[in-house]
């Protein structure tokens, strides 16, 4: 089984920073692409940043120029470094993977989420 465990969230003031991370662990042959998703109270979940396995990252227009995705490939550790932060940025944040894990029957293809981190930015 493969899980992902994201760690980093908690209360900031508007301004300030948080560092999200989130680990993938069990049976991976290798993971493609890794991202960070929001969902604010009331709102659908959206795209925050994704990071490809090459190290190409895509950010939402919100985010672009304050938030920095990164990703250590020997961990299977993808970061959201996440600075300037504003009240609208409060949210629920999701860890998701794209993966192949290695199966008895062969090699399958998974997509992963991790349980949430909450965000809060509050004066």
């Amino acid at each position: 089984q493969v899980q992902l465990v994201e760690s980093g969230g908690g209360l900031v003031q508007p301004g300030g920073s948080l560092r999200l991370s989130c680990a993938a662990s069990g049976s991976i042959f290798s993971i493609n692409t890794m991202g960070w998703y929001r969902q604010a109270p009331g709102k659908e979940r959206e795209l925050a940043a994704s990071i490809s396995s090459g190290g190409t990252a895509n950010y939402a227009d919100s985010v672009k120029g304050r938030f920095t995705i990164s990703r250590d490939n020997a961990k299977n550790t993808v970061y959201l470094q996440m600075n300037s932060l504003k009240p609208e940025d409060t949210a629920v944040y999701y860890c998701n993977a794209d993966l192949i894990t290695i199966a008895t029957s062969g090699y399958r293809y998974l997509e992963v989420w991790g349980q949430g981190t909450l965000v809060t930015v509050s004066s």
